[in-house]
């Protein structure tokens, strides 16, 4: 096609920073994203041709090179986090105790910008725009997937805005990339007694308090390939009444672990330990999950397709040492493709997403887009 090494179009750039600001001062919480939803429909049906597939929560757009030609989707998240701004921008969030301090506002209006250029400029595949909701929850993906199948995609990639990485940089691993999770709540139910009689009940406070202790070994390096954490959330046993000893408890838990096989050993391991000492303490124990993550492994042949973009186009390029901790719920497409997630570099030292100082930084918008814009023309392996 020969457009993968020309630059972006100002006019589009400018459009891309101007729906970021709008996106931020609109800010929506996950499974809440009706304005911003909307808001990016009609940006793209106001900028382009593209063909719209509304989904209820989420939606994409497609480019239509013609039959026979690769699948191809490039995926942004939208929603955004229970955090006031506090800074003074421009652009400030309107909403109040809710603002885009994740960056899912400027990968929203960097897919949107990319969808402009391939709108005018062609592509050397079907193109499919996947704009996702409810990311930080890790409902979105896992709901959305269901277009890879629909659509038999072959290669799906995302960009995320990363903090702690040189300004414009594109970060790039093989294998893992970020590590599964899930929110686990242990709910311990006994029988209540007067405080001065507490062995006429079951007070759930000291099955719990052993469980806690025994995070330490659960998680131990000896017992595990690979990082394996679990973090005390909260600890919520019996009322504030002197008189009473308590009888209901819950422990939350966030567990996480960079090989998926592992957080379910874990998962079991807990599970085990709170049945037995529910029997020995003669209570009742049930569990439950929030918030589950899989496990993101990129697929070495579309990282590589990412290394040849950014050698082509003069693009930073710096090889990650380890994976995040962190979740992310692209994992969900990468179980169903092939595909990988980078990452754009906000700087060494600015503000870390998920803090109050931080705000998306405009500068790299036409870094991602110019990425995606070679992807975009990347010949399958055998075609002419």
């Amino acid at each position: 096609m020969g457009f993968e090494r020309a630059q972006m179009d100002p006019k589009h750039l400018q459009l891309a920073k101007q729906l970021r600001h709008e996106l931020h001062q609109h800010p929506e919480l996950a499974n809440l994203e009706v304005w911003t939803k909307r808001h990016l429909i009609d940006f793209l049906k106001l900028h382009t041709k593209l063909e719209i597939i509304d989904q209820g929560a989420w939606f994409y757009a497609i480019y239509h090179a013609g039959k026979g030609r690769a699948n191809i989707a490039f995926r942004a998240d939208f929603d955004a986090l229970p955090m006031p701004e506090t800074i003074d921008i421009p652009h400030a969030s309107r909403i109040p105790g809710v603002s885009h301090k994740c960056g899912h506002d400027g990968h929203a209006a960097s897919l949107a910008g990319f969808a402009l250029e391939i709108d005018r400029m062609g592509a050397e595949h079907n193109i499919f725009f996947l704009f996702q909701h409810a990311e930080e929850t890790g409902d979105g993906a896992k709901q959305c997937a269901v277009m890879i199948e629909d659509h038999r995609i072959e290669e799906i990639f995302a960009f995320h805005n990363m903090s702690g990485m040189a300004l414009g940089s594109v970060n790039v691993i093989d294998g893992t990339a970020h590590s599964a999770s899930k929110g686990m709540t242990i709910r311990m139910v006994g029988a209540p007694a007067h405080a001065s009689q507490p062995e006429d009940g079951a007070n759930p406070a000291f099955a719990i308090a052993k469980l806690i202790d025994a995070i330490p070994d659960l998680t131990s390096q000896a017992r595990n390939k690979g990082l394996v954490l679990c973090t005390v959330v909260q600890v919520d046993i019996g009322q504030r009444a002197f008189g009473l000893s308590a009888s209901t408890g819950e422990l939350l838990l966030t567990i996480r672990a960079l090989y998926e096989t592992e957080l379910d050993q874990l998962q079991a391991r807990l599970e085990e330990l709170a049945q037995t000492l529910a029997e020995r303490y003669g209570l009742k124990v049930s569990f439950a999950y929030n918030d589950v993550f899989p496990e993101t492994v990129n697929t070495k042949e579309s990282s590589d397709k990412i290394r040849r973009v950014c050698r082509e186009k003069g693009l930073p390029l710096i090889e990650m040492k380890q994976a995040f901790r962190a979740s992310e719920d692209f994992g969900h497409y990468l179980k169903l493709t092939k595909g990988a997630m980078c990452y754009i570099g906000n700087g060494e030292a600015y503000p870390q997403i998920h803090t109050f100082e931080y705000d998306f930084r405009d500068d790299i918008i036409e870094t991602a887009v110019e990425l995606f814009k070679g992807l975009a023309c990347e010949r399958r392996e055998g075609a002419s």
